[in-house]
């Protein structure tokens, strides 16, 4: 599978706020990379989800704080740190693009100086974590945890970046020298994948082999996946109707929301609790 050609990745990608918590879990090594894991009450494995982080990384407390609300639920779930270290700093969380409510406020010179930001910071950062790089990585993680005693079914959510390998890890499991290897002798692939506001899809190209049941989150006004891009996603996975699926779309939220919404706004708040819901309620079908 060829790598995302053509799609660039806009500051967007670098707004949101940081949330109020304490995260619960705690921290192991597994298949040799440090590893957050919360628990379910119950301690229970069946039902496992891999979360696949954005460019802040793993460390990141809004998305330990959710792997926290999904272990309540009922999962079992694990951060990889899949930058290997190398997460973005979150300082460009708040001073690379405001909020979408504080945008209008910008002078030309602060867009101009946030556009000059962005290709210097990201780009660099996006040739280290290619897809080279990181898919097997990612695969190799979903390997080890699927020899974790107790494992069961193992689902991947995946948010921004780490939402287009969500889509990868829908594709199922690939043989290691050939197709017509078999699927239990392959390497990643889960059981079911959640992508919320996915940046740097290839279209067809990343949705054509998915073989396993995908939802994907989107916002209508993400800079990362226009409208036109998001009629052509639904379009291919209107063809696959032996796949299930599912696209949601959020009205007027921006890259981003469903991990970094400003919680000050019901309407985004509200948005990131129904993609929450959105998630569980998938992987509690499909994983159980």
């Amino acid at each position: 599978m060829s790598e995302s050609q053509g799609v660039g990745m806009s500051s967007c990608c670098l707004s949101g706020s940081v949330h109020e918590g304490e995260p619960t879990g705690h921290v192991e090594t597994i298949g040799g990379i440090p590893t957050y894991v919360s628990e379910p009450k119950d301690g229970s494995k069946t039902k496992t989800i891999i979360f696949i982080v954005d460019i802040f990384g793993w460390e990141f407390k809004n998305v330990r704080l959710l792997a926290d609300n999904y272990a309540r639920a009922g999962f079992y779930t694990y951060i990889p740190d899949v930058h290997k270290g190398d997460s973005l700093p979150l300082s460009f969380l708040q001073n690379v693009e405001p909020r979408l409510a504080d945008q209008e406020q910008l002078t030309l010179v602060d867009k101009t100086k946030n556009a000059a930001i962005v290709p210097a910071t990201l780009g660099p950062w996006l040739v280290t974590h290619r897809e080279a790089v990181s898919r097997p990585l990612i695969d190799g993680f979903v390997n080890a945890v699927r020899m974790i005693p107790g494992t069961n079914k193992i689902g991947a959510i995946g948010f921004c970046w780490g939402g287009r390998y969500a889509i990868l890890q829908a594709h199922g499991r690939k043989g290691n020298d050939d197709a017509s290897s078999s699927e239990s002798s392959g390497v990643g692939g889960v059981d079911a994948a959640y992508a919320c506001h996915p940046s740097l899809v290839a279209i067809p190209g990343d949705f054509e082999p998915v073989t396993k049941p995908l939802s994907l989150a989107l916002g209508t006004k993400d800079s990362l996946l226009d409208q036109g891009s998001v009629g052509k996603i639904q379009d291919l996975m209107a063809k696959k109707t032996d796949v299930p699926h599912e696209i949601r779309l959020y009205e007027d939220q921006v890259h981003g929301f469903a991990l970094r919404s400003d919680w000050s706004s019901e309407k985004d708040k509200e948005a990131m609790n129904e993609a929450e819901k959105q998630g569980i309620d998938w992987f509690n079908k499909y994983l159980s």
